[in-house]
């Protein structure tokens, strides 16, 4: 593989900082995920919040996936305008206007909802009366990981309650996204939500946990019947540190020139704050690996320069050299372009927009 050939002609033709895409770990990504879910007999329900792009949910439905999450309304909205029928937000959705697009989705494809209080499900109530039909929603239940959803199996009947009582809502079943070491204690959780529900005459259809790090436990939570992980597809350094993926599965890669050298340790990218993040976790050092240089560090960011930390490099590269990085969290990174360049090993194959870009209500 001649990456030298392949780093040239995308300073090229799509300058950089540029953020490229193998399609070829892509589909091999996609495959792997799909075939744990099967393995599991789990649902495969792809999170596009990573991805945001038509054409890949596309690929992730026509190798086997159910349907697709998205995590707000406007990226709901892309999916459906790009042919996506089945879309499950797994986030809290509040206020009329919300309510309207909701509504109007509802209307074009199937439809399924979280909630974790009653004001949230007193509001899709009235989506479901705008649009004229029934709204299938899920409790969103915290088992350890202390976001959004209900803390206890006595609050995940509640909200179950109130949506038995709304009208226009069906009860579904539970959202899950429990921490990687809490199998049991969401076990526990979801069995004694499960049977609260069921003594109020209630069925549990759904019951969906997420993430890329927990396809390692897959089919250890009992009655789950979906999976929803989303960084999978390309992966990052922080499911590197995790153990979620290898180097080979890195399908996502930022390309970027060293653009200074004004002392022998140290130099300056043309990528910032602006294209990898700020995004970081325990454990980390720095804000990205260099392949090509992989004793390198970027301690630091301003907006439009990533600060090179060259002290322990006995090669160091020089002005004008094209780098590659794999970013700490590359769902941040996909959301700061407008475009992925795509290729297949060393071929450059075009473009793909990132359609949902910035839809981030």
């Amino acid at each position: 593989m001649n990456i030298e050939k392949l780093k040239r002609e995308i300073a090229l033709n799509y300058s950089t900082p540029a953020v490229v895409i193998d399609l070829d770990v892509v589909e091999r990504n996609i495959a792997r995920v799909q075939a744990l879910c099967d393995k599991a007999g789990v649902a495969n329900r792809p999170h596009i919040k990573t991805h945001k792009s038509p054409v890949l949910a596309a690929m992730q439905r026509k190798a086997g996936a159910s349907g697709i999450t998205c995590q707000k309304l406007g990226e709901a909205e892309v999916m459906a305008d790009g042919g996506q029928d089945d879309i499950f937000i797994s986030y809290n959705l509040l206020g009329d206007e919300k309510m309207g697009r909701l509504a109007k989705l509802m209307q074009r494809v199937t439809m399924r909802v979280a909630a974790d209080n009653p004001i949230v499900v007193g509001d899709l109530a009235k989506a479901a009366a705008m649009a004229g039909k029934s709204l299938d929603v899920v409790v969103e239940c915290d088992t350890g990981r202390k976001r959004s959803g209900v803390e206890s199996p006595a609050d995940a009947i509640a909200v179950a309650r109130a949506i038995k009582q709304a009208d226009g809502l069906n009860f579904a079943g539970f959202m899950l996204y429990p921490p990687e070491d809490a199998m049991a204690e969401t076990q526990v959780f979801l069995d004694t939500a499960t049977a609260g529900v069921r003594d109020m005459g209630l069925e549990v259809m759904v019951v969906s946990s997420g993430g890329t790090p927990n396809l390692v436990n897959l089919g250890k939570i009992k009655g789950a019947t979906e999976h929803r992980a989303g960084t999978c597809i390309f992966n990052d350094r922080m499911m590197l540190a995790c153990g979620a993926a290898t180097l080979e599965d890195c399908a996502l890669t930022v390309y970027s020139t060293v653009v200074s050298r004004a002392a022998p340790e140290r130099g300056i990218l043309d990528a910032g704050s602006k294209t990898l993040t700020v995004e970081t976790m325990p454990g980390l050092d720095g804000h990205g690996l260099i392949l090509d240089h992989p004793q390198a560090r970027i301690p630091k960011f301003s907006e439009e320069h990533g600060f090179l930390d060259l002290s322990a490099c006995n090669e160091r590269p020089g002005v004008g050299e094209v780098v590659r990085i794999v970013p700490n969290h590359v769902c941040v990174v996909c959301n700061m372009v407008d475009r992925y360049v795509t290729v297949r090993g060393d071929e450059i194959i075009g473009e793909l927009p990132v359609a949902a870009r910035g839809r981030l209500s």
